[in-house]
């Protein structure tokens, strides 16, 4: 065990930490570059067979770079992606960072992209954090001397998706970030809690109420499919604080009691409306998903909040009022989209791409978490030895919300400094997708 992973958990000061040694090797989950090709032929590509807990090497640290012994983890489908080797194996990222920066072009990948914990080293340009502070990571990677990070972080030269794109993420008793991607945790939430939002958060954020996304306004109509998925339950909750009017898309009454929950009014249950034969993937079913959406609010979405892509893109864009929005961040459904394109020329309709986030929104978002405006909704937390487990569940869609990893963090419930201000904001809100 390391000491220094021993003195955070015991919350040592500062200048203790600073007296700690830095271990050579520490834990943490990983996939082998030597196992790419394992699921050639299989009906059923099991992340389990793929994702390994042992110990790797600790990497130096750059001059812009911050240690962090990680408390919390949070799973998201590019560590189904990883795990796959899908689209592409992430090694490939790898290696290609490895040319400028040969620390990242392992044989193995340390992932994930979402993580909370204490800063235990810095580097010597590191300005704004300090050891001993409890932050949370933004998965945003950019390159700070592009000069299009002064329009748009995300508009940069090759922005990387930390943990996915790059060596050394979330899924380890420490990982390596950027100085631009540390904030400071929210004091009400225990570590698992913290460490699952600001991936799904910030790109609903983005989507939604960002300059750069569909701008939405008070009052209006968001039609958010899977609304109990990670993005989706960050982007119904963003809807409803913005003064807008959710319609969710879920596909049980289970989940569709939850959304209820949180207050969303009005809920389409995918499993007991008729679509017809051909679901939606027909202009048979689109139509019938307009009437449901006008019978349930009296008139068509100005926005759709739309990830799923290949199964649902066609359905979105018929949707859609006229000038309206479809704005698209994924596609885990499939990427390549049909629509009848009439539908958006006609109607003045448009799609927004948006991709990630910026800093400055990942910082808005977390301050909307630290005002108690938004909430986690993390549903189950696995250890850091069955983190398999935990990426399968999200592979095979058999859960709500977002998963976490308990990593430094011994047990749930770990990490909360301001018990009034959660007292507050409402436990039952906080923990509501844990009580199913």
């Amino acid at each position: 065990m390391s000491e220094l992973l021993d003195a955070v958990r015991a919350g040592a000061s500062p200048d203790e930490l600073l007296d700690c040694e830095v271990p050579t090797r520490y834990r943490a989950a990983y996939t082998r570059l030597d196992e790419i090709g394992i699921f050639e032929g299989a009906t059923d590509k099991d992340v389990r067979r793929s994702i390994h807990v042992g110990e790797v090497e600790m990497p130096e640290l750059a001059p812009d770079e911050a240690l962090v012994a990680v408390m919390s983890a949070a799973v998201n489908f590019n560590s189904v992606w990883t795990a796959v080797f899908e689209p592409i194996p992430t090694f490939y990222f790898l290696n290609k960072l490895g040319k400028r920066d040969p620390r990242h072009d392992q044989p193995y990948h340390v992932f994930g992209s979402d993580a909370s914990g204490v800063v235990v080293r810095t580097g010597s340009q590191v300005r704004h954090f300090k050891v001993g502070d409890k932050v949370v990571i933004s998965p945003a990677v950019v390159d700070e001397q592009d000069p299009l990070i002064q329009e748009d972080g995300v508009l940069t030269n090759e922005p990387i998706a930390w943990g996915f794109e790059n060596n050394y993420g979330a899924f380890g008793q420490f990982c390596i970030v950027k100085a631009h991607q540390l904030m400071p945790k929210p004091a009400h939430l225990s570590w698992e809690e913290a460490a699952a939002n600001t991936l799904c958060a910030a790109t609903s954020y983005r989507m939604l109420i960002g300059r750069h996304g569909a701008r939405m306004k008070l009052g209006d109509v968001v039609l958010v499919w899977g609304a109990t998925g990670g993005l989706g339950s960050y982007a119904v909750q963003l809807v409803l604080q913005a003064g807008g009017i959710p319609v969710a898309v879920v596909s049980s009454e289970e989940k569709a009691e939850l959304v209820r929950r949180q207050g969303c009014e009005h809920v389409i249950n995918r499993s007991e409306i008729d679509f017809g034969d051909r679901g939606l993937s027909h202009p048979k079913g689109w139509r019938r998903l307009g009437e449901e959406i006008r019978r349930l609010v009296g008139e068509d979405p100005h926005i759709v909040f739309e990830y799923l892509g290949r199964e649902t893109f066609g359905a979105s864009t018929y949707v859609a009022r006229r000038g309206g929005r479809i704005v698209t961040c994924g596609s885990s459904t499939g990427y390549r989209h049909e629509y009848d394109n009439r539908y958006l020329w006609m109607n003045i309709k448009s799609i927004v791409g948006s991709h990630g986030f910026n800093y400055q929104e990942a910082m808005e978002t977390n301050r909307l978490f630290r005002l108690g405006r938004l909430y986690p909704t993390l549903s189950k937390v696995y250890p850091l030895e069955e983190t398999a487990e935990a990426v399968r569940a999200v592979q095979t869609n058999s859960h709500v919300g977002k998963v976490g990893i308990l990593i430094g963090a011994t047990a749930e419930h770990q990490g909360i400094d301001d018990p009034a201000a959660r007292e507050r904001f409402g436990e039952d809100k906080i923990t509501l997708y844990r009580q199913q």
